[in-house]
């Protein structure tokens, strides 16, 4: 299975992207096969980008204090 470690998301020319660090781990024992693996996309999905902006909202909020 594959368990995130990390998320990032950014504006660039093509939209928002979405940036997962990851570790895959065995089911069965639990022990880490790989570690550090990454996935990047573009999100299309409105509801998903709805969501990103709430957090970046958010964010703006913490870095005006």
């Amino acid at each position: 299975m594959n368990i995130p470690t990390s998320v990032t998301v950014w504006n660039d020319a093509v939209g928002k992207r979405i940036s997962i660090s990851f570790s895959e781990v065995d089911e069965t024992t639990g022990k880490i096969i790989s570690d550090n693996k990454r996935a990047d996309k573009v999100v299309t999905d409105k509801s998903i980008k709805d969501i990103i902006d709430s957090l970046l909202d958010y964010a703006q909020t913490v870095v005006e204090q």
